[in-house]
Formats: structure tokens, C-alpha cells, sequence
């Protein structure tokens, strides 16, 4: 499993996921990104799963766990391009809100961040 962790400006990461999450790729995801939420600096995170072919609880876990963290500093999470297996994990774990059908570059416009890039 590789994953892409970008900074966009003004608080806003967003992470590419690809191949497969599991509980061993979450860990170290997991770390990557409490350092972030727990320094104060992210305000919006935008998890790209056009890439993602597997996801077990773990990856459910992560991003509920990355939700939780953001709860005291009122951080945005969304979730894109989740295939139709994971978009009805997502609607029966109560996550079906954050998964908006926009482009990155358009979830970044809506965040209010600027994009910088690929």
C-alpha cells in the first residue's frame, strides 16, 4: 500500500490512498497525521480513494479516529471518489455526508484552501 500525504495551503491535507488498507498501512498513516492534528495546523483533511482497491475496519477506524481528533478544533473531513463497495460501508457506518461527489481541486475551492498542485 502507498499513499500520498500533500499539504495544501491554509490547513488542508489531503491523502491518496492506493492499493490496499489494512491495519498494518494504517499505523503508519495514522502517525503521519495526528502529528499534523495534534501540532494545530491542519483544519481540513480530503481523503482521495480513487486509488484504493481494499479497505478493512482498520481504514473505517482511521478515518473515524482522524474525525474524532478534529472534533475539539471544528476540522472538516471528506472523502472522494470511495468505490461503490466502500460508499455503502461508509452510508451504513454513518459517514455517507462526507463523501462528496467533487474533484479535489473543486473539494479545495469549497474548504476555501488554494491548490497547488498534484
Amino acid at each position: 500500500m502507498k499513499h500520498q500525504l500533500l499539504f495544501v495551503e491554509d490547513g488542508i491535507a489531503i491523502i491518496r490512498l492506493k492499493g490496499e488498507l489494512d491495519h498494518h498501512a494504517t499505523q503508519t498513516i495514522r502517525d503521519e497525521i495526528s502529528q499534523s492534528l495534534y501540532r494545530g495546523t491542519l483544519r481540513a483533511i480530503v481523503w482521495n480513494l480513487k486509488e484504493l482497491h481494499f479497505m478493512d475496519s482498520a481504514g473505517i477506524g482511521l478515518i473515524l479516529g482522524r474525525m474524532r481528533d478534529f472534533v475539539p478544533s471544528n476540522g472538516k473531513t471528506v472523502i472522494l471518489y470511495p468505490s461503490e463497495t466502500m460508499k455503502k460501508i461508509f452510508q451504513y457506518s454513518g459517514l455517507g455526508s462526507y463523501v462528496w461527489q467533487t474533484t479535489e481541486e473543486e473539494t479545495i475551492a469549497e474548504l476555501g484552501g488554494i491548490f497547488n498542485g498534484k
